[in-house]
Formats: C-alpha cells, sequence, structure tokens
C-alpha cells in the first residue's frame, strides 16, 4: 500500500501525496500487478486511472510472468543492496511514529495519519525491531553516534516533549506514558518479543 494519504487543508501536502503515489501505482501497474490499494478513498481515481492505463480492457496480467526477475535465499537476506544508512533522525522517526501509534492503538485506533502517511501496527513493529536490532547488534549511526540504551531513552524522553509541544492541550499524557513504558519494554528487552500486540494487549483498558 501507498502510505501517503491527500490532504484538504494543505495544497503543498497534497501535491506530494498523489505525485508519491502516482509513482507508486505506476511502477506496480508496470510490474505486472492486477490491481492495488491505497490508504485513502480520495486516491481510489488516480490508482485506477494508473491501473485503466495499463491493462486496458483485459482483465489481469497473469500472461506476465516476470522471468527476468530471479530471487533465493540469499537475495532475501541481502539488506544492504537496498542501500540507505542507519542515521539519528531515522532513529527519532521510529521512535515518534511508534509512541504515537501505540498511544493511538491503546486506546482503540487501529490506523492512523502520522506525518501524512497512514500507519498501522506493521509501522510500530518495524519501528521497534529496527531499534532493538540497532541497539543489539552495536549499530554506530551516520556521524559515529554509536546506539546505546542511553541513546534510545534519551530521544524517547525528546521525542516525547516534541509531540506534547505539538499536540498542546490535546496530549493525551496517561495514554503516551502507557505507550513509552510499552514502547521501552519491547525496545529494550534482552529477548525480541515476538508481537508487539502480545504485550500491548496487557495493557489495553
Amino acid at each position: 500500500m501507498a502510505a501517503f494519504i491527500p490532504s484538504r487543508r494543505d495544497a503543498a501536502v497534497n501535491e506530494t501525496a498523489v505525485a508519491k503515489v502516482r509513482e507508486d501505482k505506476t511502477r506496480e501497474a508496470e510490474a505486472g500487478f492486477d490491481g492495488s490499494w491505497v490508504a485513502h478513498p480520495d486516491l481510489v481515481p488516480l490508482c485506477r486511472e494508473v491501473f485503466d492505463g495499463v491493462l486496458a480492457d483485459r482483465p489481469h496480467q497473469l500472461d506476465r510472468t516476470r522471468d527476468d526477475v530471479t530471487v533465493d535465499a540469499a537475495a532475501l537476506l541481502d539488506v544492504a543492496s537496498a542501500g540507505g544508512s542507519q542515521t539519528e533522525a531515522g532513529l527519532r522517526n521510529n521512535v515518534s511514529v511508534a509512541l504515537q501509534y501505540l498511544q493511538a492503538w491503546l486506546r482503540g485506533t487501529g490506523a492512523v495519519a502520522i506525518f501524512n502517511l497512514m500507519e498501522d501496527a506493521a509501522t510500530a513493529e518495524i519501528a521497534r525491531s529496527q531499534i532493538w536490532q540497532w541497539l543489539h547488534h552495536g549499530v554506530v549511526l551516520d556521524g559515529g553516534l554509536p546506539v546505546t540504551r542511553d541513546l534510545v531513552e534519551r530521544i524517547i524522553v525528546e521525542e516525547l516533549a516534541t509531540i506534547a509541544q505539538r499536540l498542546g492541550d490535546g496530549f493525551d499524557a496517561a495514554g503516551f506514558e502507557q505507550a513509552r513504558l510499552l514502547f521501552i519494554e519491547v525496545v529494550l528487552a534482552d529477548d525480541f518479543a515476538e508481537f508487539l500486540t502480545l504485550p500491548a494487549y496487557e495493557r489495553m483498558p
């Protein structure tokens, strides 16, 4: 799913979202997909337009077997091939998004718009998994800063303060405290929790 969501209030955000979704759907359609999904109903016409442009009157693309693609176990384990690097900005984003999502999840909301992206439980799973891995495998961020327990705990405090400042009177102090405790439990634990939602269910009101 293209996680970008349109904005009816901010033209620049909306333009970026539409461009990103069009790019994503074009990639899918040209790769042989038969259909797709989007994070917001306003994006359905865009998705349909892209796929109709490739499929035309055909119901599917089963004739596209993609013999040009070969995937083996080594390729699936080749994380470095994706490119990118570990940064403090990425760490902070993981912390902020996970805290915001967990606060909403513990209050009964399963899908949440955060930073103009539609997030769900997979978001928090990815964020906490990545931080746990960085912490337990001695990752050093760009710039030479090692990922340590102290660093993660400090960033959690700082990102919570940023969220509180942004939300103002709408900041749910009790809810975010629950989210913080849950996040710390699964990120700093010696053993990797099988699923984030398992300890999360124990904190449901």
